[in-house]
């Protein structure tokens, strides 16, 4: 069968490529068109766009680059018109794939998209678009489920949540810090800025304020390939290491994260490392954003855990002074037993055998 495979994002690349892996073991005569990044490339099949070409995050950044986005929405259509798959895989990034998902269905083309949509977020009026548009749905948290069936009547598939594997897959080893040549002296800190470039632009000048404050850690940046590297000369300048493509290293090594919302924030919690969750966003998208957003929290931990288990530093609370003074009380604390106690429900709740492969399975067949 040929399938058309759209991800937009650094872990939609993630969970992209596994899914890959298992649509190829499955079915021996897959032909495999995808927007998507390096791990997706690796995996197999023909990669049509870049994510670093795609990522946009906020109502400003998205309307600054409106016509680079028509322009893409414009040409998939195209391509998927050229290429006529037997099925289309949507991966998260739902402004983008709610409107090639409308577009494809009037067009007779079957629609899967695997990491839905957070409307329980923020625009829940896009059940109308996912309930018309939509042939079947995965979602990647369980109260994901409830929410869909119980508020909407929609029926969605949770086969666990795909970042468990990746986690589970990967091997310990202290190779990492002689590759890099880090201090094992030190304590590691882990800043990690996010995936885009302004988002790495906005977050790490503050994260690296620590770095005059506590000398007796390691700080080290968990760079991205899908940015342009002169975004990291803030942390280079200050002699602080930016390992790339190594975060999970990085993370299995660290005493403590400073992280920009995101998958990254689940992906501490699995790693057992202690985090502060930071975010930052032009003055426009936050006003409309909390405008419609309607959850309490914006760290997936808190929201999973339905309370403030870690420290969320959002907008205007993310300045310099407030950085330091949740590190220092994070550090000099009691906090961190329970933060990790806390982390441990979290694997149960996501943990279930065979992700991947399970939603390989439902698609082709």
């Amino acid at each position: 069968m040929k399938y058309y495979i759209i991800a937009g994002e650094a872990s939609g690349d993630l969970y992209g490529s596994k899914l890959i892996d298992e649509i190829i073991s499955i079915d021996k005569k897959a032909d495999i068109r995808f927007w998507g990044g390096d791990k997706m490339i690796k995996s197999g099949g023909y990669n049509v766009k870049h994510i670093k070409e795609l990522a946009y995050m906020g109502f400003y950044e998205v309307l600054k680059n409106i016509k680079t986005i028509l322009k893409n929405i414009h040409f998939c259509k195209n391509d998927i018109r050229i290429f006529n798959p037997d099925k289309i895989i949507y991966i998260d990034y739902p402004g983008f794939n709610l409107r090639i998902c409308k577009w494809a269905k009037k067009n007779g083309y079957r629609n899967f998209y695997y990491i839905s949509p957070q409307i329980w977020a923020w625009k829940e009026n896009r059940i109308k678009s996912i309930k018309n548009n939509i042939d079947k749905l995965y979602v990647i948290f369980p109260f994901e489920k409830d929410y869909y069936q119980n508020k909407h009547n929609l029926k969605a598939e949770f086969y666990g949540h795909p970042l468990i594997e990746h986690i589970d897959d990967f091997n310990y080893s202290d190779e990492f810090l002689l590759k890099n040549k880090i201090n094992k002296e030190k304590e590691i800190v882990s800043l990690l800025p996010g995936s885009r470039a302004h988002e790495i632009n906005s977050m790490l000048p503050i994260f690296l304020t620590l770095k005059n404050h506590f000398q007796n850690y390691e700080f080290i940046v968990a760079g991205v390939k899908n940015v342009n590297e002169s975004v990291y000369l803030p942390a280079l300048d200050l002699n602080v290491k930016v390992v790339f493509s190594q975060t999970y290293d990085l993370l299995s090594h660290s005493k403590l994260a400073i992280v920009t919302s995101g998958t990254a924030s689940l992906e501490c919690a699995l790693f057992n490392v202690p985090q502060i969750v930071c975010y930052k966003t032009s003055g426009i998208s936050y006003f409309i954003g909390k405008t419609f957003v309607n959850i309490s929290f914006i760290s997936i931990v808190n929201i999973i855990l339905k309370k403030g288990v870690v420290d969320e530093l959002i907008q205007y609370n993310f300045t310099e002074e407030k950085l330091l003074n949740v590190f220092s009380d994070l550090t000099s604390g009691n906090r961190i037993p329970n933060m990790l106690s806390e982390y441990s429900k979290i694997y149960s709740l996501l943990s279930l055998k065979e992700t991947s492969k399970k939603i390989a399975t439902s698609i082709i067949n």
